[in-house]
C-alpha cells in the first residue's frame, strides 16, 4: 500500500528548546546522535525528512562531476551532507552538495565548515522543495553565497540563482542538453541531462 502523505522539512517538536527558546551552535553540537538530519536556521532548530534514492542519486552525480572540474583540477573542494556548514553563531546548515574555492571566504575545520561556501546545490524532493526554494533561497543569499543551485532530479532540471547586491536572481531553469553557464566552476561544460543519469 502506497502512503500519499509525506513528511516536511520543518521546526523540531520532539527536543525540548534551551533556556531563552533560541539555539545556537553550542546548542546544536550538543544535540544527540539519533540518525536525523538537523539544521539550525536563525535560531530555529529544523529537521528534514530522510532523502529517497533519487535525491541521493543525482545528489551523488553532480558532486562526481563537480569533483572532476574542480578538486581534481585543484580549484578547490567538493563536500556532501551530511557535512555542517556555520553560516552564523545561530546557523548551521546541511547542502546536498559544497564547493569550497581556493582562497573563498569558507574556513573548513575538523568538525565542519564556518562562513559561506562560494557554491551550494540543494536537490529538492516533495517534503523539501519549498524550504529549499523560499527559507534556503534568503538564507544562503544574505550569507553570501555566490551559486546556488536547485537541482530536481523529478523534471531533470536545474534552476541556476546568482548573487547579484545580496539577492539571489534567476537565472533560468536549465535540463536537457543545456550546459549551466556558472560563474564559479572553471570550464563547467557538462549537460544538465547528465547529472540526473
Amino acid at each position: 500500500m502506497t502512503v500519499d502523505i509525506l513528511p516536511v522539512a520543518g521546526p523540531v517538536a520532539h527536543l525540548p528548546p534551551p533556556p531563552g527558546g533560541r539555539w545556537t551552535v553550542a546548542d546544536y553540537e550538543r544535540l544527540p546522535e539519533d540518525g536525523q538530519r538537523y539544521e539550525l536556521i536563525e535560531g530555529d532548530l529544523r529537521m528534514a525528512p530522510a532523502p529517497n534514492p533519487e535525491h541521493q542519486a543525482a545528489a551523488l552525480r553532480i558532486a562526481h562531476h563537480f569533483f572532476v572540474f574542480i578538486e581534481a583540477a585543484g580549484y578547490g573542494r567538493v563536500f556532501t551532507a551530511p557535512l555542517d556548514v556555520e553560516l552564523s553563531p545561530v546557523t548551521v546548515v546541511q547542502p546536498d552538495v559544497v564547493v569550497i574555492l581556493n582562497g573563498g571566504a569558507a574556513t573548513i575545520t575538523t568538525q565542519r565548515i564556518v562562513g559561506p561556501p562560494d557554491l551550494v546545490v540543494e536537490v529538492v524532493s516533495p517534503g523539501t522543495a519549498s524550504y529549499d526554494r523560499r527559507e534556503k533561497r534568503d538564507l544562503y543569499a544574505a550569507a553570501g553565497i555566490r551559486e546556488y543551485w536547485i537541482a530536481d532530479p523529478g523534471h531533470r532540471a536545474v534552476e541556476l540563482l546568482t548573487l547579484v547586491g545580496g539577492a539571489y536572481r534567476a537565472e533560468h531553469v536549465y535540463r536537457g542538453q543545456a550546459v549551466i553557464p556558472s560563474q564559479v566552476i572553471p570550464g563547467w561544460n557538462v549537460a544538465t541531462d547528465l547529472l540526473f543519469g
